[in-house]
């Protein structure tokens, strides 16, 4: 609420992110389990007194420099301007809470670049032992920037008691720390391995291709199966929203996971079958897919753990549209827009009411929702609700879906944003409905204004096949137990009798 909007409706800000970050991610950790995949190598080229395992080793890291120091820079660069557009405000806690974190992380990247260049123009130039201590480090230096970034992001998930006292330390060493380090380790090990797939396989002698696959697969093998526990600790320590989310409560979370699953079974069958057992097996094609597996892994976890924040950007702390949590019940009873910098409608009346409206949805929802896109598309979303039923989800949305912010405004506010969405948007009429009076309710209306912002008369109707109107009238004081996602019909008792009215309508039921 006090830095301008940066809106791309159809695209989405967390798209964007998500693209330069996943794909920085999957570089930035080849940059370090890469660092000790050279040593490796290097090593195992000086005690089987082989030249071509040593050469293989000097392409790979001019491999490894380009790929690290030329498009992991751009793309590092990529993602503080892409946040410093799209969350401006988070970007600016995390910098301003942390900035002694990220100067150390810059040192040890300075460090990083300059080992790293001294280790591939220096090859067969200097000694092997102080070869390899270059080499070393260079990994140190790449293993200290992820243990310095992991727990400035780790924080905005795991954030312990900082989100009380904003001490360093205590969100630096959060409780996600150590199993997040450990984890990350090993994913960046596990993607070395892969990359080492991809330049065995471009190795012109065929003895220098069989043995360096086969030592890519052992250490590709070794780093997925340490993985496994790591991950599973860090999933034990998430907080408890968090870890529902990533163990099923929510759709798009689980569909992701698929996608990661598919991705580990995958590279380990290549690990096995054309790393191990027949390194000859391991053609250019098949070290691609390796390479499109290791980054199906990367990207869905960095996904779910940003997905997994949700409604936060900074948990407990900062929603995802950027609004403090403790700023919530101020700006309910004064209005967001009399307190927002960036807007032009601060009073709401009937001539600019789905102009207020628009405003509202820019800076409250479109962090989250597109318009017309792929990612949680607003039209889609609620082409079937009314102005009545949005008016009035809008007003408990955080209630009904809890990994939602909830909506920070008036209910005038809370009107002025339905009347945009359902009136400018969906080109409906607006009209103020009520569904009481005992002598006078609608059933249909009371499902509209209730029911339609998760479910369609049409596809409710099989599920209720056969019910009673005491049994339906029972089934709606006992929501809850149903089903966990579900909020209590807060309706009158008179509503409750006529929802249950039109639900037995729906199959026949007079």
């Amino acid at each position: 609420m006090n830095y301008p909007i940066w809106y791309l409706p159809e695209t989405g800000g967390g798209f964007l992110i998500a693209l330069i970050a996943i794909l920085h991610v999957f570089v930035s950790h080849f940059a370090v389990g890469g660092g000790l995949y050279l040593i490796y190598a290097e090593k195992k080229g000086l005690a089987e007194n082989s030249r071509g395992i040593l050469d293989f080793t000097k392409r790979h890291a001019r491999f490894f420099l380009l790929v690290t120091m030329v498009f992991g820079s751009i793309t590092g660069v990529g993602i503080w301007f892409i946040i410093a557009l799209v969350n401006p405000a988070a970007a600016s806690l995390l910098i301003h809470n942390f900035v002694f974190g990220w100067a150390a992380e810059w040192v040890f990247f300075t460090v990083e670049i300059a080992a790293a260049f001294v280790y591939f123009y220096m090859f067969d130039k200097m000694d092997s032992k102080t070869h390899l201590q270059v080499g070393w480090l260079y990994f140190i230096s790449a293993w200290m920037s992820l243990l310095l970034i992991n727990g400035i992001i780790g924080m905005m998930l795991t954030t312990g008691t900082w989100a009380t006292n904003h001490n360093f330390w205590a969100g630096f060493f959060n409780p996600s720390f150590w199993p997040s380090l450990f984890f990350r380790t090993f994913v960046a090990l596990l993607i070395a391995g892969c990359y080492g797939y991809l330049s065995a396989a471009c190795s012109r002698e065929e003895a220098v291709r069989i043995s360096m696959t086969r030592f890519s697969g052992k250490w590709s093998l070794a780093a997925l199966i340490a993985a496994v526990p790591s991950g599973i600790w860090y999933v034990s320590i998430l907080p408890n929203q968090a870890q529902d989310l990533v163990l099923g409560k929510s759709p798009t979370i689980a569909w992701v996971l698929q996608w990661g699953t598919a991705g580990v079974v995958l590279l380990l069958l290549i690990t096995l079958l054309a790393g191990i057992v027949r390194p000859s097996y391991n053609l250019k094609s098949v070290a691609l897919v390796s390479m499109v597996c290791g980054l199906v892994i990367i990207g869905s976890f960095e996904w779910t753990r940003e997905a997994a924040r949700r409604p936060y950007v900074l948990n407990e702390v900062m929603y995802s549209n950027s609004i403090l949590k403790t700023d919530v019940t101020s700006l309910k009873k004064n209005g967001y827009l009399r307190s927002a910098i960036w807007v032009k409608n601060r009073q709401i009346t009937s001539n600019n009411k789905s102009a207020a409206g628009k405003e509202l949805f820019i800076h409250q929802c479109y962090s989250c929702h597109t318009l017309g896109g792929s990612n949680n598309d607003l039209l889609k979303l609620t082409r079937n609700m009314s102005y009545t039923a949005l008016s009035k989800y809008i007003g408990k949305i955080h209630k009904i879906r809890y990994f939602m912010p909830p909506f920070t405004g008036t209910d005038e506010e809370a009107k002025a944003l339905a009347t945009y969405i359902v009136g400018d948007l969906h080109d409906k009429e607006i009209i103020e409905t009520s569904a009481t009076g005992s002598d006078q309710i609608n059933g249909q209306q009371v499902f509209e204004d209730n029911c339609s912002a998760c479910h369609e008369a049409e596809d409710i109707a099989p599920a209720l096949e056969g019910e009673s109107i005491e049994s339906l009238r029972s089934i709606l004081q006992t929501l809850p137990e149903i089903s966990e996602e579900m909020p209590p019909f807060e309706g009158s008792a008179a509503e409750r009798d006529g929802l249950a009215d039109y639900l037995n309508s729906l199959n026949g039921g007079e």
